[in-house]
């Protein structure tokens, strides 16, 4: 059974924060700028880091709002994106200190993110709300500030440095999909189906005509069911033994 640690301090949680915090600032200066590149005016980066952090989520949103997705579509666009932050919040409500208030509880569940539950979730005790503030305080600082530094930075490089930017943010996401794709074949086929599948929404004619906005909803619906269908989770066969 879980125990308190007086050790996770608010001050331990800005120390075990700040890794994700330097990684934090270089995707959202990405973000800063691509978003001030695609139109929008410089508050308006900065303005949704304050109330969203959600990296991937503010990516997807500002190609439909530059796009003129409409409300509808960008909602549950981002609702599918985000859903797995439900899955991690309801992990990590299982780890927290009894007593703790639904206010304190909705502040944990705005901050949580896949790095922040990384680090939370490997405590081998119970979590305090001082302890989980200083780590999502430590990163979501570096979120923030990282925006408003490629928003503002965005009014002052060059064109080809800013196109530059852009083509190293697409670099990054491959990074993050090519080794768990190169070690597990699900994952590998997942990714090559939703590939196919946005280039067909692409360069199909018929299909060309759909915006960007459900080509990602329907892209990512089909391919995870697919993968789900194929590569089923099995039981560890010991735990059947033993049933």
């Amino acid at each position: 059974m879980l125990s308190s640690n007086r050790y996770l301090t608010f001050s331990r949680g800005l120390r075990d924060g700040l890794p994700i915090a330097l990684g934090y600032i270089s995707v959202a200066f990405a973000f800063g700028i691509l978003a001030v590149e695609k139109g929008l005016p410089a508050w308006s980066p900065i303005l949704i880091s304050v109330t969203n952090f959600t990296g991937t989520g503010q990516f997807a949103g500002i190609d439909l709002i530059a796009a003129m997705a409409s409300f509808a579509e960008i909602a549950f666009t981002l609702l599918i994106i985000n859903l797995r932050y439900l899955l991690m919040s309801l992990s990590l409500s299982q780890r927290l200190e009894p007593g703790m208030g639904l206010g304190k509880r909705m502040a944990i569940a705005f901050g949580i993110t896949d790095e922040i539950f990384a680090v939370a979730i490997q405590k081998e005790s119970l979590l305090g709300g001082k302890y989980l503030a200083g780590l999502i305080l430590s990163s979501y600082s570096g979120w923030v500030g990282g925006t408003v530094l490629g928003a503002l930075a965005s009014s002052l490089l060059p064109a080809s440095l800013l196109s530059a930017l852009g083509i190293a943010l697409y670099a990054m996401f491959i990074a993050i999909i090519i080794p768990p794709a190169r070690s597990s074949r699900p994952v590998a086929l997942v990714i090559l189906t939703a590939v196919c599948l946005s280039c067909l929404f692409r360069y199909v004619p018929f299909l060309s005509g759909l915006s960007s906005g459900w080509v990602i909803i329907i892209s990512g619906l089909v391919s995870a069911l697919i993968g789900t269908f194929l590569f089923p989770m099995q039981e560890d066969k010991e735990e059947e033994a033993d049933k």
